[in-house]
């Protein structure tokens, strides 16, 4: 079983109770390390950059952790290209550990913010590609209709509002469940095959609430998504064409 967990912040009111600094970074996974009963985790990542604090001062710590047995590995996630880029080369100069995975948020109706600069650092500097969202907050789903999504409830529901309810969504979810019925899939398995195909996807990240919809998930593992399919949905979702 591989364990993965995050440094997030903030955490609280205090200044060394959010943020990446040393002490932070050490109590936050001193923390998990109790929560998860383990006395090792395989990835940690950073939730988020932290301008306050020098990416020197939270390499060092995480190298440290790595050295004394409590991490394997370290990523990042939420991070700008240049911060990024930043960090691996920190790594480099200070011989420290360095963020060997990166988690973007990354699906058919989200590809510029990584597609843009991040895709091409990870395929340089050989950092594995986590997405997170892949299936839009349960938009690619097909579970929302058109005109609809601001009558449903709850935060989720909200949050696809604000980041989807527009005509270039609702046109990549259109194609998305043509080409699910097309091979007598899902809109799930549709849209996360697509992203299994990228090359520089390690693994997307699922956010299943059952058991039901972790079956609808792995259906991406067995849907087949012909190369005039995978065309399709490519010119329906890029990203080239806004703005």
């Amino acid at each position: 079983m591989i364990i993965a967990t995050k440094v997030y912040q903030p955490m609280g009111e205090q200044p060394n109770d959010r943020g990446l600094s040393r002490k932070h970074v050490i109590e936050a996974l001193e923390a998990s390390l109790r929560r998860l009963r383990t006395d090792y985790i395989d990835l940690y990542l950073a939730h988020a950059f932290d301008a306050e604090t020098s990416i020197e001062e939270t390499l060092q710590a995480l190298d440290d952790a790595q050295r004394a047995g409590k991490i394997r590995y370290a990523g990042a996630s939420n991070y700008p290209a240049w911060r990024f880029v930043e960090a691996l080369w920190k790594a480099e100069v200070g011989h420290t550990l360095r963020f060997d995975c990166l988690e973007p948020h990354y699906n058919l109706v989200h590809r510029a913010e990584f597609e843009r600069d991040l895709q091409t650092i990870c395929q340089q500097y050989q950092v594995a590609v986590l997405p997170y969202s892949p299936l839009a907050n349960g938009f690619l789903t097909g579970k929302y209709r058109r005109g609809q999504v601001q009558a449903a409830e709850g935060a989720r529901a909200g949050s696809v509002q604000r980041r989807y309810d527009q005509e270039e969504a609702w046109r990549v979810l259109s194609a998305v469940e043509q080409i699910a019925q097309e091979s007598g899939s899902t809109p799930a398995a549709i849209a996360l095959a697509w992203l299994l195909a990228q090359p520089i996807v390690t693994a997307p990240i699922l956010g299943t609430r059952s058991v039901q919809q972790l079956e609808s998930c792995l259906e991406a593992l067995r849907a087949t998504v012909t190369p005039d399919q995978m065309a399709r949905l490519n010119a329906a979702s890029t990203w080239e064409k806004e703005g």
